[in-house]
């Protein structure tokens, strides 16, 4: 892992797409994207366990906590996109900017924690619905499931424009399955409506739990507030709040169609398994079922169709969102094909462990379990999330209104409450045990819940503006043209001090080269506009301007790559330098594997001379 000096661990984006577009319709549609790239989160394996089982016991009795649910995502949600226009920080560097190094490493693990049991939804819903569609062993459809996030990776080259094309795609596939199903179904109304009258009993509290965090994924929020910023909003007041009521309708309707996805695989459950009295033990029989009792073998292929649908779409919020925690929370970084592999291990390792020592039948549970665990995570990152955007002396006139914070807050109550709710119901009979364990995550739970009042240490130095590395003077060779890639990590120095030295002896050009490789810089590319990308440029033209002082000619490109190597090699070819200077990262052997190496691949790939310095 390569930790960032910036102080910005993720490519904030906020000005790649254009939105000023004339007429209503236009605009709306140039403000989405995002929230339908969230939305497929809603719509994964795990919320199908749930919704099946809250349909196929109870019938339609926890319709109301769906609804609930969408309601609370959709004001969640809308903080969280509001926090990253009028801020410009996602959830988790929000956090990192406030908290002490000790509480960000602790959310930042119970957010790692909460996307590894989201994973391992996709995961058994993919391997599910191929066990389903094509009888491949559960077991082997786990292993193969674990690439598709490498598919992802590779597919993020094409650009954004593709990827919300195949979410879309995804969506449409999904929604149909179940719009022609319920059609089948022909659900009563009368009873239907029933199931709008809250009541909860201690043996649905479980389901009802598992279904708040299935449909109010806590990584979400992370992931909205970073990729909100993709729009070039403008920088008036007006032009912020026009952003954050089209961000607020395109929330609205993305996560109302997540729940009418929902709605349908509940009421499904609930118009045939329980209606006549069938139980379901896990997907697979649900998939049987639907056949004899909807009078078309169709009705199982659709399913298994919209369930292989749902694994594939919310691995794409996954892949993102993992890499937004980590940089966000503890500014570190490594090669993006690494780190959505060892969230992947992660995952897989109970998945295979439950196949093989409990049967294929405990997937299910596993999977109502894993939205379970979710739930216990949302805290710890809806309260924060409050916080911030009811701060006035950061968020100024857009800070929460009073009616919005008692709705958040009240939100944040219910589900505080049922967590703790579940977790005495769960541990009670451990007696002291129970108080042991719960005692450290309750702690920290109300230490995020008080920070704001409590008092203020020594206040965190701010790393937003970078240091101008110090330049010194070595007898240069002669060349004419230089290209320096810089990192904006301690490297700098170093490389400037022999680049500007050669540079002033013979009145060569320094061309500094920066590469950004952010997830968001690879998924938006040459579009990508960023707060990191500004800062980065404002250090290299404070660079450049020390350099004028000297009488050093300087230029800066900064290019937006999946790798630097690719970016270097590429302005090696384009611009025909003299000379290269690379400053060396002095690892080696499995330490590359992990960090990457650049300069081997470099000096291979060009024909200008390679300065390696250290």
């Amino acid at each position: 892992m390569v930790q960032s000096l910036k102080g910005k661990s993720l490519a904030e984006v906020h000005s790649s797409v254009g939105v000023k577009h004339a007429g209503f319709w236009r605009r709306l549609l140039a403000f989405s994207g995002p929230a339908y790239l969230v939305s497929v989160g809603y719509m994964d394996p795990g919320n199908w366990a749930t919704d099946l089982e809250g349909g196929a016991r109870f019938g339609y009795q926890l319709l109301w906590v769906l609804i609930m649910s969408n309601l609370m995502a959709v004001l969640l949600q809308t903080l969280s996109a509001r926090l990253g226009l009028i801020r410009g920080r996602d959830l988790a560097q929000a956090c990192r900017e406030s908290y002490p190094p000790v509480v960000n490493y602790s959310l930042w693990i119970l957010c790692e924690l909460a996307i590894a049991a989201c994973d391992l939804a996709e995961i058994l819903g993919a391997a599910i619905a191929l066990n389903l569609l094509f009888k491949m062993p559960l077991l082997y459809g786990v292993l193969i499931t674990s690439l598709d996030a490498l598919v992802i990776l590779w597919l993020t080259r094409y650009g954004i424009r593709f990827i919300e094309a195949l979410v879309l795609v995804l969506i449409t596939t999904i929604g149909a399955c179940f719009a022609i199903e319920m059609y089948w179904a022909k659900p009563d109304l009368a009873e239907m409506a029933t199931g709008l009258i809250p009541r909860l009993t201690s043996e649905s509290l479980y389901v009802a739990i598992g279904i708040l965090g299935a449909t109010v994924m806590p990584h979400n929020l992370y992931l909205h507030s970073a990729l909100v910023q993709t729009r070039r909003i403008g920088t008036s007041v007006e032009e912020k709040r026009s952003a954050c009521r089209f961000n607020f309708l395109d929330s609205a309707i993305a996560l109302n169609l997540a729940l009418f996805v929902n709605a349908g695989i509940l009421i499904l459950a609930a118009s045939t398994f329980f209606k006549l009295g069938k139980e379901v033990r896990e997907i697979q029989q649900a998939h049987l079922l639907l056949a004899p009792l909807l009078g078309t073998t169709m009705a199982s292929v659709l399913f298994a169709v919209a369930l292989l649908a749902s694994g594939q779409s919310s691995t794409i919020t996954g892949t993102m969102a993992g890499q937004i925690v980590m940089e966000g929370f503890v500014n570190l970084r490594m090669q993006p094909w690494l780190r959505r592999l060892l969230t992947r291990l992660l995952a897989i390792i109970p998945a295979i462990l439950t196949i093989l020592i409990a049967g294929e039948e405990a997937t299910y549970r596993l999977l109502i379990f894993s939205q379970v665990v979710l739930s216990l995570q949302l805290p710890f990152a809806i309260i924060p999330l409050i916080h911030f955007t009811s701060d006035r002396t950061k968020m100024g006139e857009f800070a929460n209104a009073l009616w919005v914070k008692v709705l958040a807050w009240l939100t944040a109550a219910i589900i505080v409450g049922l967590n703790l709710r579940l977790a005495w119901q769960t541990l009670s009979p451990l007696g002291l045990w129970a108080v042991a364990l719960i005692a450290p995550i309750l702690g920290l739970l109300l230490w995020v819940t008080a920070q704001p009042w409590l008092p203020k240490p020594v206040a965190i130095p701010q790393v937003d503006t970078m240091p101008l590395p110090e330049i010194h003077t070595i007898a240069p060779p002669s060349y004419k043209v230089i290209l320096l890639p810089l990192d904006h990590s301690d490297r700098d120095a170093t490389a400037l001090a022999h680049a500007s030295a050669l540079a002033r002896q013979h009145g060569a050009k320094l061309l500094l080269l920066h590469a950004e490789e952010g997830v968001t810089s690879q998924v938006y590319g040459d579009l990508s506009e960023t707060a990191e990308v500004e800062e980065g440029t404002l250090y290299l033209t404070r660079i450049v301007a020390k350099l004028a002082e000297q009488g050093i000619q300087a230029e800066v490109k900064i290019v937006h790559r999946e790798s630097p190597r690719q970016a270097i090699i590429e302005a090696a070819r384009i611009f025909s330098p003299d000379l290269i200077i690379m400053g060396a990262h002095g690892h080696s052997g499995i330490k590359d594997v992990i960090f990457g190496s650049t300069i081997n691949a470099v000096r291979h790939e060009v024909s200008a001379p390679v300065l390696i310095v250290r």
